[in-house]
């Protein structure tokens, strides 16, 4: 992956360790997967996923908190609460898709029933993998570090036609 390395020591200027403050345990993960496959209600959740009610009061609230999900009173009946996906939460999708075909190659091997396929044409998704501005697909060996001074630089002298990407993405 180049010369240059993160710095590992650097915890402020890298997004992974918030991402996993927020998100790094299992319950977080799989009220997530039940919000993606449409549940909203606290009961719902309590009932499919088997969790115990505290554990899943404390980590619906700090999705909330997070902004991941957003709590809204149905407008019929007040006292009753939906948890919803935000924007923010709909953004992990790929990040779940990922670790889930990484857990059905290296956990138990076996696809997962049913298999998410594109609306469209009803065929499988593919891997979930990194790709170049120009939509090729990168392996590691395909990968560097740059310092985002000298990105921002190759990013603004690029062509007309080149897809740039987003800065902010980078830090």
């Amino acid at each position: 992956m180049g010369k240059l390395r993160e710095p590992l020591n650097d915890m402020q200027n890298c997004g992974l360790p918030a991402a996993l403050e927020v998100m790094g345990e299992r319950w977080s993960f799989m009220i997530l997967r039940a919000g993606f496959n449409g549940l909203h209600h606290f009961e719902e959740f309590l009932g499919t996923l088997g969790i115990a009610r505290n554990i899943l009061s404390n980590r619906l609230a700090r999705l909330v908190e997070h902004g991941i999900m957003k709590r809204e009173a149905l407008p019929e009946d007040r006292r009753k609460i939906e948890y919803r996906l935000t924007a923010k939460g709909l953004d992990l999708l790929p990040a779940m898709l990922a670790l889930r075909q990484w857990g059905e190659k290296y956990g138990e091997g076996i696809p997962s029933n049913p298999v998410l396929c594109d609306e469209r044409d009803g065929r499988p998704i593919a891997l979930i993998g990194i790709h170049a501005h120009d939509g090729r697909l990168l392996g590691p060996m395909d990968l560097e570090w740059r310092d985002v001074a000298d990105v921002s630089k190759a990013v603004v002298e690029g062509g007309p036609g080149e897809v740039r990407p987003q800065l902010s993405a980078l830090r």
